[in-house]
């Protein structure tokens, strides 16, 4: 249910209108979070089933034997996910907005879907959601399908007749810029960051918990790839709105493809795609906000209470957190972002965990000293960096910042471990 999003929807097809070849990243990082995926997921399935674990700074309180972690994670991971619900929600507002033709107001129809889906998570919980991503999958899908296939062939005659014309009227959009903020490095780096981080959110640990075995996760990282080829149609989208609606700046190229459909056809399309659409972002909502209260609610609130997992009033605590977390990401959403700097700020965060979790499994001396002090070095290095607007060598911040986190958690965890041997 994590595949096909409102970034997947507007987004992707946004950034092939605003920066062209750039938008390839989007087709990359997903089939290197799956090979990734395909050889750690499964290594973090086992000590969960194992050891009974439920979230992911579970992982770090267990493995690291250090309680005081995993309640600090539990904090990090509610607060990091609010930019990708954030984004969910500026996807619902955009698709209203649209299908709406200005008759009504998208804010409160925004605020009345957030409540609907937290309503949906009260009653379903995790097995729900994954249902319900099944048949959110299959009409995005063919949402896709029309947008990458039917607008071209309306237009131009055929997808591929949408590149010959952007050859002819931008050729700069089909290669990366060699000067710019979109350059190969910061493109290598982006899908290396996002790829890395793919699994690293609260709401894929507790799926990948929640799997039967092993082998089904695998078998998910063998096929999960072939949905990336589907977002080559999007970006068909996004190339034609290029062409037919030219001149959107800022936010507004967010919603280049779903133009088009409001203007060139009849209001029942409209209304199916932008369902579709919003089915591409409340269900993945569902799923963060469940995750990341979870979290808080077992690591922190429960632990300092010392409530068991199955507790009512660890349930409660929870279903009150995803309130709380709601009323957080329409906060957020207010600040008006661009869906791609949405995700892009969510993995500069979240894929600091990264090191936390390979260490974890592949080596035995790594401790809580090292891993802490790695996750704070590398958040400090990407929030500074990004705040200041400055990029080393062309490369992403997040990136840079996964480099000094894995190396201060290697130095730390050394001088840690060898002042330990010391004393002894």
């Amino acid at each position: 249910g994590e595949v096909y999003t409102s970034f997947t929807f507007l987004a992707a097809s946004g950034w092939a209108y605003a920066n062209g070849a750039a938008a390839f990243y989007i087709l990359c990082y997903g089939t290197v979070g799956f090979i990734l995926g395909y050889f750690m997921v499964p290594a973090i399935w086992r000590v969960g089933k194992e050891r009974g674990l439920l979230t992911a700074p579970d992982f770090f309180a267990f493995r690291y034997d250090n309680r005081l972690l995993g309640r600090v994670l539990g904090i990090f991971y509610f607060f990091t996910i609010v930019p990708y619900v954030a984004l969910q929600l500026t996807g619902i507002q955009i698709l209203l907005t649209l299908a709406g033709y200005g008759a009504y107001n998208p804010a409160t129809a925004v605020v009345v879907a957030l409540l609907l889906t937290t309503v949906f998570v009260f009653t379903a919980g995790l097995r729900g959601t994954a249902w319900a991503s099944v048949i959110k999958d299959i009409l995005v899908l063919a949402a896709v399908i029309f947008a990458g296939v039917a607008i071209p062939v309306h237009f131009f005659g055929s997808p591929a007749a949408v590149f010959s014309r952007l050859a002819e009227a931008k050729p700069q959009w089909l290669t990366l810029q060699t000067v710019g903020l979109h350059t190969p490095a910061w493109f290598v780096s982006t899908v290396i960051l996002n790829g890395v981080g793919f699994f690293m959110g609260p709401h894929s640990i507790a799926a990948v918990y929640a799997a039967r075995d092993e082998n089904t996760l695998r078998r998910n990282m063998i096929f999960l790839p072939f949905y990336q080829v589907v977002l080559l149609l999007v970006f068909f989208a996004g190339f034609a709105a290029l062409l037919i609606v030219p001149g959107l700046k800022g936010a507004a190229v967010d919603q280049s493809f779903m133009l088009v459909v409001q203007r060139f056809y009849p209001a029942w399309v409209l209304g199916l795609v932008a369902g579709a659409g919003c089915l591409a972002a409340l269900v993945p909502v569902s799923a963060q906000l469940l995750g990341a209260a979870s979290a808080l609610s077992k690591n922190l609130v429960g632990d300092i209470a010392g409530w068991k997992a199955e507790d009512p009033a660890n349930t409660l605590c929870a279903r009150i957190l995803i309130v709380v977390l709601a009323v957080l990401a329409l906060a957020f959403w207010r600040a008006h972002i661009e869906l791609g700097e949405l995700l892009l700020l969510y993995y500069n965060f979240i894929t600091q965990m990264l090191p936390g979790f390979v260490f974890g499994l592949v080596w035995k001396r790594a401790n809580a000293w090292g891993v802490s002090a790695g996750i704070a070095a590398g958040l400090c290095t990407a929030l500074w960096l990004a705040l200041a607007g400055v990029s080393w060598f062309g490369l992403n911040v997040g990136l840079i910042g996964l480099i000094v986190n894995i190396g201060v958690c290697v130095a730390v965890t050394l001088l840690t471990t060898q002042n330990e041997k010391a004393r002894s």
